[in-house]
C-alpha cells in the first residue's frame, strides 16, 4: 500500500517553473506560480501567503470568551474566538496568549493545543493554532488601532444559537465549539 501511494503521489506532483509576485501587503501576499503537471501540461495557481495564524479557546466561568467585529470582506459583524496573526519567527503559542490578552482583556499562562489546520490549503498556506485555557485571569486590554471589538462571555447553547444564525461561522470558532462539547462531555480535549 505504501508504495503505491508514493506512486500516486508522484503522479500528481506538480513541480513549479515560475513564481510571480503580485502583491506584497501587511498580512498577506499574493503569487502565480506556473507549474508543470506529469502529463506535460503546465498550469497556473494563485498561491495567497499567510504568517499564520493562533486563536484561542478560553473559558471563563464556565462562558466561552469571545470578540464580535465587523469583518469587511463579509460584509457582516462576526463572533469569534480570539485570534490573530503569527509576527515573524513568532512561537504559536506566544502569539495566542497575546491575542487572548490583547482582544479580551484576559490572560492565561495555561494554554494546551488542541488542533493546528490550514485554513484553506486550494489557495493558500495559512496555519492555524488552535489553543485552550480554562484558567484565565485579568489583563490589560489593548485591541489593534484599527479593531473595533465587543467582549462577551457566552454559553454552550448562546454558541450553538448563533452558528446556527451564522453569527458564528468561521471554521476555528466552529472547531472551539464542538471541542468545548467534547470537553463538557467527556473532559478531555
Amino acid at each position: 500500500m505504501k508504495v503505491e501511494q508514493k506512486q500516486t503521489n508522484a503522479l500528481w506532483r506538480e513541480e513549479t517553473i515560475k513564481s510571480e509576485p503580485i502583491f506584497e501587503g501587511k498580512m498577506i501576499s499574493l503569487q502565480v506560480d506556473t507549474v508543470a503537471l506529469q502529463d506535460g501540461r503546465t498550469a497556473t495557481r494563485e498561491i495567497v501567503k499567510h504568517p499564520g495564524a493562533a486563536a484561542v479557546m478560553a473559558l471563563l466561568d464556565g462562558k466561552l470568551l469571545v470578540v464580535e467585529q465587523f469583518r469587511k470582506p463579509l460584509e457582516k459583524f462576526q463572533i469569534e474566538i480570539p485570534a490573530g496573526k503569527l509576527d515573524p519567527g513568532e512561537d504559536p503559542m506566544t502569539a495566542a496568549a497575546r491575542e487572548l490578552e490583547e482582544e479580551t482583556g484576559y490572560r492565561s499562562d495555561k494554554l494546551k493545543l488542541i488542533s493546528a489546520f490550514y485554513t484553506s490549503p486550494g489557495f493558500a498556506d495559512e496555519k492555524l493554532y488552535v489553543y485552550f485555557t480554562d484558567e484565565v485571569l485579568p489583563g490589560v486590554q489593548n485591541p489593534d488601532e484599527d479593531e473595533d471589538l465587543k467582549v462577551e462571555a457566552i454559553t454552550l447553547e448562546q454558541a450553538e444559537a448563533y452558528i446556527r444564525e451564522g453569527r458564528i461561522s468561521d471554521a476555528k470558532t466552529i472547531l472551539a465549539v464542538y471541542a468545548w462539547k467534547l470537553y463538557l462531555a467527556t473532559g478531555r480535549l
